[in-house]
């Protein structure tokens, strides 16, 4: 959890989409979040074909236990975030769609302001194990780190 700031405070530090999905799994009992997970995950899009031949431009969470790559695209101020995880792990690919839907859109501003704790922020800590949790919060330091590239460039 990030220090100096209510729970409030940093899901207000969110984006409007990815703040409207924090609090619909902030209501839910914590059994019910592996269940959003799992609807996530089956929601999730494949890879455009275009990135498909572009597998080996993405970058690896190795943090993360599953396999995961990420994609990160800016296009007039809005970022759009490609991530890749295998069906066979559902309650990180749910993971991966929720940072996917809330942040793709936003603004680069607004990506940067996003906590990393994103995964404590959904009550994910009262369902997952903590190293599974680790990869999790990696999955938005990776992200960050790309975009900051990115505008680099």
């Amino acid at each position: 959890m990030e220090t100096g700031t209510t729970v409030e405070e940093r899901i207000a530090a969110c984006p409007p989409a990815l703040r409207e999905i924090i609090e619909d799994f902030r209501t839910a009992a914590p059994r019910d979040r592996i269940d959003y997970l799992i609807d996530f995950s089956m929601e999730m899009p494949d890879l455009p074909s275009w990135l498909l031949s572009k597998r080996d431009e993405m970058e690896q969470v190795h943090e993360c236990q599953t396999p995961v790559f990420v994609f990160t695209e800016v296009e007039d101020s809005r970022v759009t975030f490609y991530i890749d995880v295998p069906r066979e792990s559902p309650t990180v690919r749910g993971y991966a769609a929720i940072v996917a839907e809330g942040l793709n859109g936003s603004t680069p501003d607004e990506i940067f302001k996003t906590p990393e704790d994103v995964h404590f922020l959904l009550g994910l800590h009262e369902a997952i194990s903590p190293q599974r949790l680790r990869g999790l919060h990696a999955l938005i330091a990776y992200l960050k780190r790309q975009l900051m590239q990115k505008m680099q460039q």
